[in-house]
């Protein structure tokens, strides 16, 4: 099941669509569907987590934790929506375009695509854009 929580005054549009783009997009990927869970926060909540869990003292737009059991996807996605938007200026690219991107990203991620080579991230990038082609709203 794909959740989505709030802990800004954001409010994601079309969860049902969004929701069953990520179910999707899991399944394509030959994993099962567990709970994987959405929150979207701000950079102040964000950068807590990321130097109480991660030890580093930086803004982020996405942290994940992953809770997969072997191919059953679970987890939670923290996404700063202030850090997407400001990306989306940087690249200008739609907010929404961008906060797609980092939304299937996190998915990516649990189903085991790495970003921390050229060509992981090559390879990460390519599988967000295609997934990206695949929702239109």
């Amino acid at each position: 099941m794909i959740s989505f929580n709030y802990e800004t005054d954001f409010k994601l549009e079309d969860e049902t669509i969004v929701s069953e783009w990520i179910s999707n997009t899991i399944v394509s990927e030959d994993f099962k569907e567990g709970e994987v869970n959405y929150i979207f926060c701000d950079d102040a909540y964000l950068h807590k987590l990321n130097v109480e869990f991660l030890e580093h003292d930086t803004l982020t737009d996405i942290i994940s934790f992953d809770y997969s059991i072997g191919k059953e996807l679970h987890g939670d996605i923290y996404i700063s929506v202030e850090r997407v938007a400001e990306n989306a200026l940087d690249f200008s690219v739609e907010v929404f375009e961008e906060l797609k991107r980092v939304m299937i990203h996190g998915v990516l991620h649990y189903c085991g695509f790495k970003d921390k080579t050229e060509d992981d991230a090559k390879l990460m990038r390519d599988k967000e854009d295609y997934y990206l082609g695949v929702l239109s709203l």
